[in-house]
């Protein structure tokens, strides 16, 4: 062979094995999309779970089937083998929404699988029957072998997409739509064939919390949160109650181990009793707030995790990326093309019907069956014969007769011609026409009949089906804030160096290893670094501490010596935010500078120290007081204030400081049941020593301290306030047991922190309805409905006297389900009298 001849050949060999791998793989890709991985939009259905359902429709004969011979039945359908159906199948039944399940089929929640197919059982939901199958209205094809028929797509009248979900991995793409609530389906196509507007957010079975303010209408680039419900039992221990959707009890359970092991939770025992219901244990360690444990098992563990929606389905054979709006609203409009085109069929049924009945009726009735007695050379002159008897009567018919037609009137036996009933013909007659008079008026309100029909979908299986999930705004954990101090800092002061390995040096303080230290040295240099095994500052270390950004109340005082001028300085400074690792000069920046003197004071305290002189210097008086409190808090580039001239032989503290700052003002966030500075939310007041009062709607009270991380439940709370001790609190209660409502005024004479006090008497359904601080307090009450509306007005101070906290109160009037309670303010109290 020619090398002329062998190149042309070796390049047609390489280019058409080239040019096959481009086509197998291009097939491939293209089989993983649209058969394998991600759900088509007409039905919400992959293939496997389509095939799965066409096959239990097959054997449905109203028991349930053993989920073995689903699984072989659906093999018919299916070429992927038994453990990819087995698999889609235990998926779709633990949705609890198209499959009846009986049998151990696992847990989302605990992770647990499904006990072999051959041990469980499985049948169609009375729901997947109402929405899912229509021979009539279904579109078929051969399925792999050529043997059997199965559906292209299922006519399917509802948005399972959404209801259930879908997740798959395909070439080159993937689809992550989260499952939506049964009700809220529904209730979101009535408003879209409405023209109203309407939201739709996740709903899981897992329960818990999420937080939908980046869902992003479930499109690419959203991001919801999912939480686990966390309840404090009491100051030593937490009980998880729900796993965000995804998570299993056992991984949260190992989540939480291992923060605990990496120092970022400190627990004591953590301890699985999920049963019936979701319940994982957890002991504090001593001394550990409750509330920052809540934060850190957010921030650190599989309590909170983040899922990224991507909605992506199959339309006319190709994938597409849609958001929760379109997908609902397409899903809707096949919803409602599915029951136009069942209209129409059950429409010409019932033509046929009634154009058949009319014939049998007129053959009967004008005795043209006689024509069967007649004699006729042959048949096709009897069927000629019937029908030209028939002329006469045409113009009442809807259509012309056929020969079919007259076959079928010929079949009729000959008892049913003497036991003929023509009232019941014309009864029927009349029942057909005013079904298609009811099926016509369907169709030309067709917007109507499609909300009625998912109006009657809520009316028949929205019991039990109720949201899991609870939408709710989550506010932003910083993970420094609550990590537990897991490891100790040490300094080596004249070396200058800073770090978790200096054991044999000084110990500093603990922190974590997620903290920022601030350092300051003699030399006038300021650093802010990471915690580190160990980190160079700068010779001379005068003052090192964990680092807080924003903090505007810790203040620096600090007594310089200029190195140039030999002039000490004086200066008051704050650090909220530096680059780090970067050195911040705090003198004037000139060679041989230094610290006489500096304090960190976390208030804003401002002491009184001694100066004294060197004594060869030139000043007359040699010891001099100095007050901080009389400088400014400034900048920490600021220079400062001249002190003296003379030479500083050294400055000692002579006086303790106090705060220069005002009280910490705090805002109460019910969003988030926060406490913050940034003035969100109510208003509670400028604060130094003083407490909280925190009044719950269960008849209990508590005080607590201003400590920002502190978290409470907003939804149980009525009262919230600066604690004065001197205010009279106002009560109204329900005694269950008397149905009746009691009011009683009192103190509070506990001074016990973060403890809860029952004011209330004891019984079950007892609760708080209404409480003020108020001075003279009046109350407004209205009760009945419409023109028995009754409304009265209640100076309480003049009915009740003050009494203790324990009382039970005195009785202010009868229980009533339509009583209404508020308020006065002042202004509004116009009435001098009891009753308006």
């Amino acid at each position: 062979m020619s090398k002329e001849v062998k190149k042309e050949v070796d390049l047609e060999l390489n280019t058409g094995i080239s040019g096959q791998y481009k086509t197998w793989f291009l097939d491939y890709a293209s089989y993983v999309i649209l058969e394998r991985a991600v759900p088509a939009i007409e039905d919400g259905l992959k293939p496997v779970q389509r095939r799965i359902l066409h096959a239990m429709k097959e054997m449905d004969d109203g028991r349930f089937n053993k989920v073995a011979n689903i699984i072989g039945q659906t093999m018919q359908y299916h070429p992927h083998g038994d453990q990819s159906i087995g698999d889609a199948l235990v998926n779709m039944g633990q949705k609890n929404l198209l499959i009846e399940t009986q049998g151990n089929w696992g847990d989302v929640r605990t992770g647990d699988d499904a006990a072999a197919p051959r041990y469980i059982e499985a049948r169609l939901s009375k729901l997947s029957l109402e929405i899912a199958f229509n021979n009539k209205t279904t579109e078929w094809q051969i399925s792999y072998d050529g043997r059997k028929n199965e559906p292209i797509t299922l006519p399917m009248k509802f948005p399972l997409v959404l209801a259930q979900g879908a997740e798959g991995i395909a070439v080159g793409l993937s689809t992550k739509i989260l499952p939506h609530n049964f009700t809220e389906l529904c209730e979101a196509s009535i408003k879209y064939l409405k023209g109203k507007k309407f939201e739709l957010y996740p709903d899981f079975q897992t329960g818990g919390y999420i937080d939908v303010s980046n869902y992003n209408d479930g499109k690419r680039g959203g991001r919801v949160k999912a939480r686990a419900i966390i309840e404090e039992v009491d100051k030593k221990s937490l009980i998880i109650r729900s796993v965000p959707y995804g998570v299993t009890v056992s991984s949260l359970v190992e989540s939480i181990i291992k923060a605990n092991d990496n120092g970022k939770i400190k627990i004591k025992k953590v301890t699985d009793e999920t049963a019936a219901e979701v319940a994982i244990h957890i002991d504090l360690a001593p001394g550990i707030s409750p509330d920052i444990t809540i934060d850190a098992l957010y921030a650190f563990t599989d309590c909170e995790i983040s899922i990224s929606p991507n909605g992506c389905v199959i339309v006319n054979d190709k994938p597409e990326f849609l958001g929760v709006r379109e997908l609902l609203g397409v899903s809707t409009e096949n919803t409602k093309s599915l029951l136009q085109k069942e209209l129409q069929i059950r429409l010409g049924e019932l033509e046929e019907k009634w154009h058949y009945t009319s014939l049998e009726k007129i053959f009967f009735e004008e005795k043209i069956y006689k024509e069967l007695e007649q004699k006729h050379k042959t048949w096709d002159d009897v069927i000629a014969a019937i029908d030209k008897a028939f002329t006469p009567f045409k113009k009442k018919l809807k259509r012309e007769i056929f020969r079919e037609d007259i076959l079928k009137l010929t079949e009729k036996p000959v008892r049913r011609i003497y036991r003929l009933d023509i009232n019941e013909l014309i009864d029927q007659i009349k029942n057909i026409e005013e079904e298609i008079a009811q099926v016509t008026h369907h169709l030309n309100h067709l917007t109507d009949y499609a909300i009625a029909y998912f109006e009657n979908l809520i009316k028949k299986f929205s019991k039990g089906r109720e949201r899991k999930t609870e939408i709710r705004a989550f506010d932003t954990i910083q993970a420094k804030n609550v990590v537990i101090a897991n490891t100790k800092l040490y300094v080596n002061r004249s070396e200058g160096f800073i770090g978790t390995s200096l054991k044999k040096d000084e110990f500093l303080c603990e922190c974590s290893d997620l903290d920022d230290i601030i350092v300051f040295t003699k030399s006038g240099i300021m650093k802010i670094v990471r915690v580190s095994d160990k980190a160079f500052i700068g010779k001379d270390i005068l003052y090192a501490n964990v680092f807080q950004k924003n903090d505007e109340r810790t203040t620096y005082n600090m007594m310089y010596v200029d190195g140039k001028s030999g002039v000490t300085y004086a200066k008051r400074f704050n650090v909220t935010g530096i680059t780090r690792d970067k050195e911040y000069d705090l003198t004037k920046g000139t060679d041989k500078s230094k610290v006489h003197y500096f304090t960190a004071n976390p208030n804003g305290e401002a002491e009184v120290v001694k100066i004294l002189l060197s004594p060869n210097c030139n000043a007359r008086i040699k010891e001099l007081d100095y007050d901080f409190s009389e400088l400014d808090i400034k900048g920490r580039g600021s220079n400062g204030n001249q002190v003296t001239k003379y030479p500083v032989r050294s400055v000692k503290l002579k006086e303790k400081g106090k705060s220069t700052l005002e009280g910490r003002k705090l805002w109460f966030d019910d969003k988030f049941g926060r406490l913050n500075a940034e003035e969100k939310g109510q208003y509670l007041g400028s604060f130094e020593d003083e407490h909280i009062l925190v009044i719950y709607n269960d008849g209990s009270y508590e005080l607590t301290d201003t400590e920002i991380m502190q978290r409470f439940d907003s939804d149980k709370i009525l009262l919230i306030e600066k604690f004065d001790p001197e205010k009279i609190i106002t009560a109204v209660y329900l005694d269950n047991d008397k149905q009746q409502f009691n009011v009683k005024r009192f103190r509070i004479e506990t001074t016990t922190l973060k403890n809860k006090f029952t004011f209330i008497k004891d019984g079950e359904g007892n609760y708080l309805e209404t409480v003020t601080t108020d001075e003279e307090p009046v109350l407004h009450v209205q009760t009945g409905r419409g023109s028995s509306v009754r409304s009265v007005k209640f100076k309480i101070a003049n009915l009740v006297e003050v009494m203790g906290w324990k009382a039970i109160g005195t009785k202010l009037m009868a229980y009533s389900k339509s009583i209404e309670m508020e308020w006065l303010e002042k202004s509004k109290d116009e009435q001098p009298s009891l009753f308006d």
